[in-house]
């Protein structure tokens, strides 16, 4: 799904037409409460209130590796969306690809130990019952089923809240009100609008502030080479962005539905065009892992990293989940 544009622009007349629909999603939210699940390990929840890219993946993939840090066999748990198996299993990069597990998981187990379960609670059980120490779950504010130690939720410092209504009026899962009610604390990556609007919501909530780098060696690499651009994530022209904010050349871009799976024509079109221009393509880390093989060897991929403004506060907060002293 690619977010309409007018979810990111001042409400107007069919925003406020698709008000009534919202209504109808936010019954189908209550309907779907229950009382959630303790497992004898600390959860902590990587979320956000909006549809699309908020920055969750650099999220969880930096809190698997501090709890690490601290001698914790942290270890994420994602959906599985996009992939054929249910779980819940341990995602093996080297047994599994997109098309089993889904994108994101695949993307998180190349850093550190990732779960997929589309049934949270059965997989949270199971996960405990071989070691896992802690659960970061990817995704999942909006799910009521497994209790959450620690629920983050995460802003895009450009998109922010959008319009500030709710699917299919606007781009908000559930009302910021409401999602803050449940919330220890706000993440907000990148500057722009969304900094702003989310320290005016926040109230006495911790907000913390991080920005997506991109990795300076992949940047050397593409330094002084024509590019041509492709992603299939919820923002695409944050990608976009970023690599024009390195300096980077890119002399035309091409911006797919959130999790498209790429078909051999998809990039061999991309391709065609590259090579009219003298370009090469690049792709972000997550798009690189619904290529095939074949594919990857041709794609340049920039991948990201997060980066704490104060990564003390971020400790704090781990301290306060896990008791675990660190370093």
């Amino acid at each position: 799904m690619r977010a309409p544009a007018f979810w990111y622009a001042p409400p107007g007349m069919l925003s406020t037409l698709l008000t009534p629909l919202s209504w109808l999603w936010r019954a189908g939210a209550v309907l779907g409460l229950r009382v959630p699940v303790k497992v004898p390990v600390p959860v902590l929840c990587v979320g956000n209130l909006v549809a699309g890219g908020a920055g969750k993946t650099p999220v969880v993939r930096d809190l698997v590796a501090r709890l690490g840090a601290r001698g914790v066999a942290a270890s994420s748990l994602s959906r599985g969306h996009g992939g054929r198996l249910r779980g819940p299993l341990p995602v093996d990069p080297a047994l599994h690809q997109a098309g089993d597990v889904g994108d994101e998981p695949l993307l998180l187990a190349a850093t550190g130990p990732a779960w997929i379960g589309r049934d949270r609670v059965v997989a949270a059980k199971a996960m405990a019952e071989t070691g896992v120490g802690a659960i970061i779950l990817d995704d999942g504010f909006q799910n009521h089923a497994l209790h959450k130690d620690l629920s983050l939720i995460v802003v895009d410092g450009g998109a922010g809240f959008g319009n500030g209504r709710v699917i299919p009026a606007g781009p908000l899962r559930e009302t910021v009100s409401k999602g803050l009610r449940r919330a220890d604390a706000l993440v907000v990556i990148g500057d722009g609008p969304g900094r702003a609007a989310a320290r005016a919501v926040a109230g006495a909530l911790p907000v913390l502030t991080a920005r997506l780098l991109p990795d300076a060696a992949a940047v050397e690499r593409l330094q002084g080479r024509p590019l041509l651009a492709f992603a299939g994530i919820g923002r695409p022209g944050k990608f976009f962005a970023t690599l024009r904010d390195a300096g980077l050349s890119v002399v035309a871009q091409t911006a797919f539905p959130d999790h498209h799976p790429f078909s051999a024509a998809d990039l061999s079109a991309l391709l065609a065009r590259a090579e009219t221009l003298g370009a090469a393509l690049v792709t972000t880390e997550k798009d690189a892992m619904r290529l095939s093989p074949i594919w990857r060897s041709r794609v340049a991929v920039l991948p990201v990293r997060l980066s704490w403004d104060d990564p003390a506060m971020v400790e704090r907060l781990l301290d306060r989940v896990m008791g675990v002293p660190h370093g």
